[in-house]
């Protein structure tokens, strides 16, 4: 069984609290109980699609980095990113820190979204508009821990928030905050 999920902002990706924050939310527990385990992970401060299945190959089937499957993320960002910033996301090489180490990015698809989209949540807490921002569409074909943050940061555009839209052909859709339905 597959899963799509629409994780909520400020919920971990896993079962277990956090000892030192144990008032952070974790998954829900029914899908613990119907024997699912979530596939990669999203950060506590980023929404939108996670899926969670049963079939023990189903992480290295959709989410090993070898098959290079695409993920697509909605991303606020502080300010107006200038061609320039557009042509570092989508030409690849931008360097990144992960992990102690440097990490050279592979080419993203960037896009520049003309205004809000419709379609998205109000977020609660809301995202702190004391400045102008814009909304980017990035593809990647990689997940380095919290790489569309540093990206993004990197070519002067810090994120304010993050939703994950699409995993290779599974794709958020209507699916509200908290929400979930069968692949």
């Amino acid at each position: 069984m597959l899963i799509l999920y629409n994780k909520p902002y400020r919920m971990l990706s896993q079962y277990n609290p956090n000892p030192d924050y144990p008032e952070q939310r974790t998954l829900p527990v029914e899908f613990f109980a119907m024997g699912l385990k979530p596939l990669g992970r999203l950060d506590y401060d980023s929404e939108g699609l996670l899926l969670l299945s049963d079939e023990e190959e189903a992480e290295q089937k959709l989410m090993n980095p070898k098959k290079k499957q695409r993920k697509v993320y909605l991303v606020q960002v502080q300010g107006a990113p200038n061609e320039d910033a557009m042509l570092e996301l989508r030409e690849g090489g931008l360097t990144i820190r992960v992990a102690k180490k440097d990490h050279h990015c592979a080419p993203a698809k960037a896009s520049l979204l003309e205004g809000s989209p419709e379609w998205v949540w109000e977020r609660e807490p809301l995202v702190d508009m004391t400045s102008e921002s814009s909304w980017l569409e990035l593809t990647l074909t990689e997940g380095k821990n919290r790489q569309v943050r540093r990206m993004t940061a990197k070519v002067g555009h810090p994120t304010l928030r993050l939703i994950r839209t699409q995993i290779g052909k599974y794709v958020l859709g209507d699916l509200a905050p908290a929400e979930w339905r069968k692949a």
